[in-house]
This record gives structure tokens, C-alpha cells and sequence, in this order.
């Protein structure tokens, strides 16, 4: 039985796929929350500088941390909505990599589940470094909960295809 699961989440679609499933675990278990965020510093880099050469870091990592907040919220309202209780709970990477803070987060909350996106905003960085969700997998003792966000539970995803042109028929 599962009392405390850790759920990040980006507002990415895969994460609120994964948070979808954590609180019917959590309210079926009768299990608590954790809901975590990331200030990836990381991905504020010299190739989101302006043309000028200068960058306002400062202020890129404040809407960061806003929308960050914004999601948390809707994430606590979407657990208590449910009946289930949930905390958040918002961290800056520091120049350490995001799966690093999620298993950060599970030893302190003392969680026996992770229940995560397999894919969330990475772009780039996804690619170099590899995914989040590999990483926990890995150096995790406790279990983890992968929800794969299927390309069709997201239409306006994938790219629309161009109609062709019927045939006459003969």
C-alpha cells in the first residue's frame, strides 16, 4: 500500500497525464501527495540571449518560477477536487539536473512511489543529457509509476495532415 507519492510535474501534457493517474492511486490507497516543481536553470542558457547580447536572467527565472507556481496550484486544486491531500513544493536546480532534485525530494518526503510523465518539457536538453525519466528509474529505490502520454490523447500535438485532393472517378 502506498502512503506518500511523489509526483513531478512541468505542465507538460505527459506530466498532468502523470498527475491524472497519481491521485487516482492516492485516493484509492488513501495516500498523500507531493507535487514537485523544478526551476530548471539549466535551460536558461546564452542561446536565449536577445540580439543585443544581453539577458535578463533574473527576470527569465521569475516567470519561471510564476508559471511554475500557476501549475502547482492547479495541480493541489486538482488533487483536492478529488478528495485527496496534496502539498507543493517548488525547487531550483542550481546547475544539478532535474532527475537529481526529484530524488532529492523522494528521500526528504519519504516517498514510496513516484509517479511521473515520460516525456515533459526537455526539448534539447532531453536529447544531450537524456531523459529525467530514465535517470529516476535508475538511481531510485522506491517504485516508479511511468505514464507515456499516447500520441493520440493529444490531437492538437500532431501536426495536421494536408487533405488530398479526391480522384474523379472514371
Amino acid at each position: 500500500m502506498y502512503r506518500r507519492i511523489l509526483v513531478p510535474i512541468d505542465g507538460s501534457a505527459a506530466s498532468m497525464m502523470g498527475l491524472a493517474q497519481a491521485i487516482k492511486l492516492a485516493k484509492d490507497q488513501r495516500a498523500r501527495l507531493c507535487v514537485l516543481h523544478v526551476v530548471d536553470d539549466l535551460l536558461v542558457s546564452p542561446a536565449l540571449m536577445d540580439p543585443a547580447g544581453a539577458v535578463d536572467l533574473v527576470n527569465l527565472i521569475e516567470i519561471i518560477r510564476g508559471e511554475g507556481q500557476q501549475v502547482l496550484a492547479q495541480a493541489v486544486k486538482l488533487a483536492a477536487r478529488a478528495g485527496v491531500k496534496a502539498q507543493k513544493v517548488q525547487k531550483e536546480s542550481d546547475a544539478r539536473r532535474v532527475s537529481e532534485m526529484i530524488l532529492d525530494e523522494a528521500r526528504r518526503y519519504r516517498a514510496d512511489l513516484i509517479v511521473m510523465g515520460t516525456h515533459g518539457r526537455r526539448g534539447l536538453n532531453r536529447l544531450v543529457l537524456g531523459s529525467d525519466a530514465e535517470r529516476v528509474i535508475h538511481e531510485t529505490p522506491v517504485p516508479v509509476l511511468l505514464c507515456r502520454l499516447d500520441a493520440t490523447a493529444v490531437p492538437a500535438a500532431a501536426p495536421k495532415r494536408a487533405k488530398r485532393p479526391r480522384r474523379p472517378s472514371s
